[in-house]
């Protein structure tokens, strides 16, 4: 800097100094100082400049400041740039220089002639230090860069992060603004609850060909199809233990000659051994003319099942039979009279005990006028098929009994193949071989084997010993149809009566407080809890009627999820809940209180009855609700009893409280509403209060879905591998490998899957 620039900078500030220090004292403004010196204010539109960090007094002149060199201005977006009185605006001089265009990041451009005079060479800018001059020629402004076009993913990130920053201040303030002593209490008085799943969308089904609907069965009352089904059990259970003799006597026929006993004379005659067991056979089918002629008429009916196999089987092997006693067989053969014999006694014991099972159900569902509808309710709690228990009558419950049963269905379908495939590939064993002679026995063997032994067993035994576990705690299955909606069931709703029936809730006692009358606070809190549905109104009511006191009407009821309800009486403003119910709604509780379970009454916000109550806990609970839990039925605790929540049942009695679900109140209202629509099929009919009942219900239909289809399916599987194996050997003529003890064997083995089956379906 010369000397001749530092003179005048510093007449310059003296200058200044003398006008702000006038001796008037008086003040002046920025526009005042700047326009002594000639200067016009700053628009309001300009960007400001930040202030120098040396503050407005320096202890040494300022440097003199260059002006800026004209050139082409990129002016910020947003602000417009001053315009001077000689500048041409920026359309003219854009149509007269278009070729002066500047980049973005392009410094102001100065007078070449100045450049080349002043500016030093550059040939190496970052050896060389700036010097004195180009540090005063330098702006002290502040440079605003010319913005830069963003991504869309910078212009996404700074969105989301102005909302994100915009959340957490109001979440924040929500916070601060919450009073977390308020919070702790609220938590701990109100009871928690759990929250419904979202419901899944259906899936479209598949294609498949719609089911024939056929009609029901008329519905008969259950006591006199009781009374039908009670008819000739004695005389059916006769003729099956005679069919079990002719059995054991067939067996002694194939079993002696096995054993390498010979037959005394004139027993030891081929043709005499023959005609006996036509004549073992024919008594046989006598014994069991009913198995035999309900099987045809079925097939003639369009229900061809393995009765109706059976029954062929029969027909076929008698035919035989007698073919080789008249002697035109190649060879000494016994007719399979033994397996067929078999078959019938299993048909005939299986029928017997399905006929014992239904007397019993329809016997039980007569016991009650008005017994308990157990039902599966589709998408009841958090979308899940749900077993609810309603009172109504026994509608429906005859015309289901009385409907084929779940392993019947099954043989509908497979036997009518089993049928065809026993004629066709006997024709082909034998016609198809050039052995014609082999066409009855290739029946015989070929409809005797596919008629398995456990058809009648794998639903008939299961259903009787689960019906007489059923009978002795008061419940009935309703037949297969309320099995099939049992399967889907994965929820169980219980209410205060399935837990604590009529007489497991007492009440110890109730003490009045202030002035209030007894009889005006009994029926105060029995108003309160009639009207809202809960399990203690039976009790609260019975006491009222004893004291001579009468129920008043109560206004908007509201029931609260903290454990009480509110009303209005006479202008009185009610409350009625539990301890905590009270401590919420600020009502002061007596010192040193200690009363587990009672009901409190407060009138026009004082407290003014406490009634002490005894929950006793049925032993059949506990055994209930692990059935439940075994099947995989989660418990859901749709109470109206403020007292049952789950803390209170966990605590006093040891429950598993933590495995059931807790609707909020409004939901436990709804789902406990004696008015609800449900499910027209109908699962199990009950006799009797509590929860053992219902839970014995809700696992033997399933248990008994499960047993008699897996029953089923071991039968056809049977006779399907039992088919293709003697269609082989008769092909061949493999009469030694395909004898009757052979093939008694065959069937007796894949019986026992079904016969262990169906003696565990009723132990749970």
């Amino acid at each position: 800097m010369s000397d001749q620039d530092k003179k005048l900078n510093k007449d310059e500030l003296s200058q200044v100094k003398s006008l702000i220090g006038d001796a008037s004292g008086e003040d002046f403004s920025l526009d005042d100082i700047l326009a002594e010196f000639g200067t016009k204010p700053a628009s309001p539109r300009a960007v400001p400049v930040q202030p120098s960090s040396q503050g407005p007094d320096l202890p040494w002149p300022e440097a003199p400041r260059r002006p800026r060199p004209e050139g082409k201005v990129v002016a910020f977006p947003g602000v417009s740039r001053p315009q001077k009185e000689d500048e041409a605006p920026e359309e003219e001089l854009s149509q007269e220089s278009p070729e002066d265009d500047i980049s973005e990041e392009a410094p102001p451009m100065e007078d070449s002639s100045e450049e080349e005079d002043e500016a030093p060479s550059r040939e190496d800018p970052e050896d060389e230090e700036p010097s004195e001059e180009d540090k005063a020629r330098a702006p002290t402004a502040q440079v605003i860069p010319f913005p830069e076009e963003e991504s869309i993913l910078s212009a996404f990130l700074k969105k989301m992060g102005k909302k994100a920053d915009k959340y957490a201040d109001s979440m924040f303030e929500e916070d601060e603004a919450t009073d977390p002593e308020e919070v702790r209490r609220l938590e701990r008085l109100i009871p928690g609850t759990d929250q419904e799943e979202a419901e899944e969308e259906p899936q479209p089904p598949r294609w498949r060909r719609p089911r024939k609907v056929e009609p029901p069965p008329p519905d008969t009352a259950p006591q006199k199809l009781a009374q039908r089904y009670a008819r000739g059990l004695t005389g059916m259970w006769v003729r099956s233990l005679l069919l079990l003799l002719l059995t054991l006597a067939a067996l002694a026929q194939v079993l002696i000659p096995a054993l390498g006993f010979v037959w005394l004379s004139p027993l030891d005659d081929p043709a005499l051994q023959e005609w006996i067991a036509v004549g073992l056979l024919g008594a046989g089918m006598l014994l069991g003319l009913d198995v035999i002629l309900v099987g045809l008429i079925r097939a003639f009916q369009g229900k061809l099942g393995m009765d109706t196999l059976a029954a062929l089987a029969c027909i076929f092997t008698i035919a035989d039979g007698i073919t080789l006693a008249l002697g035109s067989s190649e060879e000494f053969r016994l007719p399979y009279t033994l397996v067929c014999l078999g078959g019938l006694y299993f048909q005939l014991y299986g029928t017997y005990h399905k006929r014992l099972g239904l007397r019993i159900s329809c016997r039980t569902a007569a016991a009650s006028s008005h017994p308990y509808r157990v039902t599966v309710d589709e998408g009841k709690w958090s979308g899940r098929d749900t077993f609810a228990k309603w009172q109504g009558t026994a509608e429906g419950f005859g015309s289901q009994i009385q409907a084929d049963d779940g392993a019947h269905r099954i043989f509908r379908v497979f036997c009518p193949v089993l049928l065809m495939g026993d004629i066709v590939l006997s024709l082909l064993a034998s016609l198809g071989t050039g052995n014609p002679q082999r066409l009855l026995w290739a029946l015989s063997a070929l409809f005797t084997v596919s008629a398995a032994f456990g058809a009648s067993i794998a639903y008939g035994r299961s259903f009787h010993k689960i019906a007489r576990r059923l009978t002795q705690s008061g419940a009935a299955l309703a037949g297969w149809a309320g099995m099939v909606r049992a399967k889907k069931g994965a929820r169980v709703l219980i209410t205060d009566t399935d837990l604590f029936p009529q007489g497991h809730v007492e009440l110890n006692g109730y003490k009045v407080m202030r002035d209030f009358s007894a009889e005006r606070v009994l029926a105060y809190t029995a108003t309160l809890i009639l009207d809202s549905g809960s399990g203690l109104g039976k009790l609260f009511h019975d006491q009222l009627r004893s004291m001579g006191g009468l129920l008043r009407k109560a206004e908007a009821l509201t029931c609260y999820e903290g454990g009480g309800l509110s009303a209005n009486i006479r202008g009185d403003q009610v409350l009625v809940g539990s301890a905590s119910f009270m401590n919420l709604m600020e009502i002061s509780l007596p010192q040193g209180l200690n009363v587990k379970n009672a009901v409190f009454c407060a009138i026009n916000g004082e407290l003014a009855g406490i009634f002490a109550l005894n929950y006793t806990l049925h032993d059949t609970v506990f055994p209930a609700i692990e059935e439940l839990m075994g099947e995989k039925v989660g418990p859901v605790l749709a109470t109206r009893d403020f007292n049952l929540i789950p803390a209170m049942l966990r605590q006093r009695f040891r429950l598993a409280a933590d495995k059931m679900d807790f609707p909020p109140v409004e939901r436990r209202r709804e789902l406990s509403d004696p008015d609800q629509p449900h499910d027209e099929t109908l699962t199990a009919l009950l006799c009797r209060e509590g929860l053992l009942p219902f839970a014995e219900a809700v696992a033997a239909s399933k248990r008994m879905y499960r047993a008699a289809r897996f029953g089923a399916v071991v039968c056809c599987v049977a006779s399907a591998l039992g088919l293709a194996l003697a269609t082989y050997l008769t092909s061949i003529g493999a009469y030694t490998s395909l004898s009757v003890l052979n093939l008694m064997i065959y069937m007796l083995t894949w019986l026992a899957p079904v016969w262990l089956l169906s003696g565990w379906a009723h132990r749970y």
